[in-house]
């Protein structure tokens, strides 16, 4: 099943397609480090589906269309974007939604973050805000889609339902995304949208369509005596008086049922492709008080707000949590929820556990340098910070000039190696000629001198190079974190999985600054929201092996950066690099803790693909 207005996303070959002889809107998205699939602007997307026509299995440039996207790069045969001068990677997906929908008329709902910026909501999201607004609702509640945020259209503001805090949100035309036609196979047909077609008729649609059909008589007619019995729920404040929440038909209206995944999940990035992460924690944990609308859903709803949108009457399933603690096997609650969603039925969670994110209280005395790794403390301050380098110099260091290259692609500027660069009318650069072709030494790929040069000036400028294609690092790479201070100590405390052995914490600190000509508005200050940060590592040998490496990550300004945070959409604050810590210390409710089998070997591969190995840091 899927939610109204949703896109259906079916993978062929690394993309989509709508279903046979049916007009779709092209959105195309990236995920980011919550799990949100966010879109591309209507520009973008076009250019997208333009370079797709000519190559399925090329790449795109997004800085051909947007200067914001400068450093990114798809690759359309691996369905990744790739950040140049960082080096990340993120998945990308081509989405189709409905030619009436807001993206095929162009219209965009966003709502106001701190810094007075305006964040577009996710698509589906705007999707269901346009068709209320259509429909001319007074307001809509958005508990049925994850969100515990109300929208007044009388005011044109989104409020938060526990904290009463209130965002003006604004509706605006813009170009319309493009139109497709295409065909799947009918094996990969299904899940489809209300309106993509004839129904499946697998047996999971069956049991879905049946167990509806058996149960809308009994849910009409709970509805009409819940309306009866009780007069219409009262609004906060602004809210029009007797206006019902929008609960569209197809809409899941159990999203409070995962609010509380089971201990051991993990999570999985402005411009897309190196969003920051939260500033209060590093996998998005949720800020009290701050919008979080681009969070995914379990970590959106609480048992509060769920409980406060079932109508009277209408049953809920009791579920303590899904971790095996509750009344109510997680197995049969899970079933009974998926049926209870697609009767159109609500389920709640009944007290549900808050996650444990630090230690009992731990004396001085108790705390304990880490054996093996020298020290408690490193800092970073601005005297130790690298000064640019000349880009020629740097790219001609670890390139070798090839006097007959072959007659392909330079995969950074799309033009034919034999041909001038793509970015000769973009860089004017007296030193390098725009046909001249390199090879890397190591890995041996080959691009235009002037695309290297392109690519290296709009990142660090830290004097390493990193290969767009196979992401090898030549030389040192560094970023660019505030001055700051990392503690690391052990407590004699254990973490969940690993009970017998003590608990190292990493305490980072970063104070409020002035940016500096390394960071995105240089002289202006920052801000440094949650600070100190307390995370978490096993003392075992995997555990001190991966501090040892966070050291030097610290040490070479990788574990911050600069940027505008993804979940408060505050800019020119402090966030997280792609590095992931965790920060959850005694529970795993946020995949944000433990136990968690393969995190420590998951951050020592994030670390390695920053260039930090342990050989490196022998070094």
């Amino acid at each position: 099943m899927s939610r109204p207005g949703q896109g259906v996303m079916v993978p062929v070959n690394g993309l989509g397609f709508p279903p046979q002889n049916v007009a779709r809107v092209v959105v195309w998205e990236w995920l980011n480090e919550h799990s949100r699939w966010r879109p591309y602007t209507a520009t973008v997307c076009h250019h997208i589906e333009n370079v797709l026509k000519e190559d399925a299995r090329g790449s795109v440039v997004l800085g051909q269309v947007d200067a914001q996207l400068v450093p990114y790069i798809i690759d359309l045969q691996s369905m990744h974007q790739f950040r140049q001068d960082t080096g990340t990677m993120r998945p990308v997906r081509r989405n189709f939604y409905d030619p009436s929908s807001a993206p095929g008329k162009g219209i965009v709902w966003e709502w106001e973050n701190d810094g007075g910026a305006w964040t577009a909501y996710d698509m589906d999201i705007c999707i269901t805000i346009q068709n209320a607004y259509e429909k001319q609702h007074p307001w809509l509640d958005l508990s049925s889609l994850g969100f515990c945020y109300l929208i007044y259209f009388n005011s044109m503001s989104q409020m938060n339902r526990q904290t009463r805090r209130r965002r003006r949100l604004r509706r605006r035309l813009d170009l319309a995304y493009p139109l497709t036609v295409g065909s799947i196979p009918k094996s990969q047909s299904w899940p489809v949208g209300a309106s993509s077609g004839q129904p499946c008729s697998c047996q999971q649609c069956l049991l879905v369509n049946s167990t509806r059909a058996a149960s809308n008589a009994i849910l009409a007619s709970q509805r009409r005596k819940a309306l009866i019995a009780q007069p219409p729920p009262p609004l906060p404040p602004g809210g029009p008086p007797g206006a019902l929440a929008v609960r569209p038909s197809a809409t899941f209206a159990g999203a409070a049922l995962w609010a509380a995944p089971a201990a051991g999940s993990t999570e999985t990035a402005p411009p897309p492709g190196g969003p920051p992460r939260s500033p209060s924690a590093p996998n998005g944990a949720p800020t009290p008080g701050r919008n979080n609308l681009n969070r995914p859903g379990p970590q959106r709803t609480t048992s509060v707000s769920a409980r406060a949108s079932i109508p009277p009457g209408v049953p809920a399933l009791p579920v303590k949590n899904l971790n095996g603690s509750g009344p109510v096997h997680p197995a049969l609650a899970g079933m009974t929820g998926i049926l209870l969603c697609a009767a159109g039925l609500p389920v709640c969670l009944t007290r549900a556990p808050k996650p444990i994110l630090h230690p009992p209280p731990v004396s001085k005395s108790d705390v304990k340098p880490v054996p093996g790794v020298p020290g408690v403390c490193r800092k970073t301050k601005k005297k130790h910070l690298k000064k640019s380098k000349n880009p020629e110099d740097v790219v001609r260091r670890y390139m070798q000039k090839v006097k007959n290259p072959p007659d392909e692609d330079c995969t950074i500027c799309m033009e034919r190696l034999v041909t001038a660069s793509g970015y000769e009318s973009v860089l004017r650069n007296k030193s390098v000629r725009p046909e001249l072709v390199g090879r890397l030494g190591r890995c041996g790929h080959m691009y235009h001198l002037l695309c290297l040069v392109a690519m290296y000036s709009n990142g660090n400028k830290d004097g390493s190079l990193q290969c767009p294609t196979c992401k090898a690092i030549y030389g040192e790479k560094t970023g660019t974190q505030p001055p700051g201070k990392m503690e690391f100590h052990l407590i004699p405390h254990s973490l969940p999985g690993f009970a017998d052995t003590q608990t190292i914490r990493i305490v980072y600190d970063i104070p409020t600054g002035i940016q500096g000509p390394e960071h995105p508005n240089p002289g202006k200050k920052f801000t440094a929201r949650g600070f100190p940060r307390h995370c978490y590592l096993p003392n075992n040998e995997k555990g001190r092996k991966v501090l040892r490496l966070l050291i030097t990550a610290w040490e070479r300004r990788l574990i911050f950066t600069i940027g505008t945070s993804n979940t408060t959409g505050e800019s020119d604050t402090v966030v997280w690099n792609e590095i992931h810590h965790k920060t959850e210390f005694g529970s795993n409710l946020t995949g944000h803790g433990y136990p968690d089998a393969s995190y420590l070997d998951n951050v020592l591969a994030e670390l390695t693909a920053q260039g930090v190995s342990e050989a490196v840091a022998k070094a």
